[in-house]
């Protein structure tokens, strides 16, 4: 006669249901901040990397200087913040125009550039380049992409509890024009058929 009054007790209850919901909801938690986190430090490096490529466009500018300010920035809102695979990559142009894979003439029609298909030498090594930038910040009315990738530990052991990196890993670029602070040649592009 015991059993339906086990039953029909609730004591307890509240505990049971506190110790399913709570850890469900502390993951989520945890998960909404280091997002929250991630779009905060996403932003500051957007900034510092438009901003630094700004100043890296002025004449005389010590590019390592910049690049060290953009890192300072990031650590003010990550402190053991550092560069993803050393410095940032600083890859010129002599015109917009120019940041895609050299044009080459298709004769077979399969959108690949295959020997013996002419192509515009574009920066001028003598093969065909999908991306024909030259590295470094360039010279006078070049157009420079700047690209920074940083790492920072999460906030959050979630991530490691999954099975995933404990690191997170974060970039930005900006595309801006160097000052005409000399003449700068029109540039001429060879057609080569290799």
């Amino acid at each position: 006669m015991k059993l339906p009054v086990l039953i029909r007790d609730e004591r307890g209850v509240t505990v049971l249901e506190f110790a399913l919901v709570a850890p469900v909801f502390l993951l989520l938690v945890m998960g909404i901040c280091e997002l929250g986190y991630q779009a905060y430090v996403q932003a500051v490096l957007t900034g510092a990397v438009q901003k630094s490529g700004r100043d890296s466009a002025l004449q005389g500018a010590a590019t390592s200087v910049v690049d060290n300010s953009v890192l300072t920035q990031v650590q003010a809102a990550s402190p053991r913040a550092g560069f993803a695979g050393g410095y940032p990559i600083r890859k010129n142009y002599s015109q917009f125009g120019d940041i895609r894979a050299e044009p080459f003439v298709d004769l077979n029609a399969n959108s690949i550039r295959d020997a013996g298909e002419c192509f515009t030498d574009v920066n001028g090594n003598g093969a065909w380049d999908a991306d024909p930038g030259k590295s470094g910040q360039g010279g006078a009315n070049d157009v420079v992409v700047y690209t920074v990738s940083v790492v920072y530990p999460q906030l959050f052991p979630l991530a490691s509890w999954m099975g995933w990196g404990t690191n997170q890993r974060l970039t930005a670029t900006t595309i801006l024009k160097n000052q005409p602070f000399a003449s700068q040649a029109v540039p001429t592009y060879p057609t080569v058929c290799v």
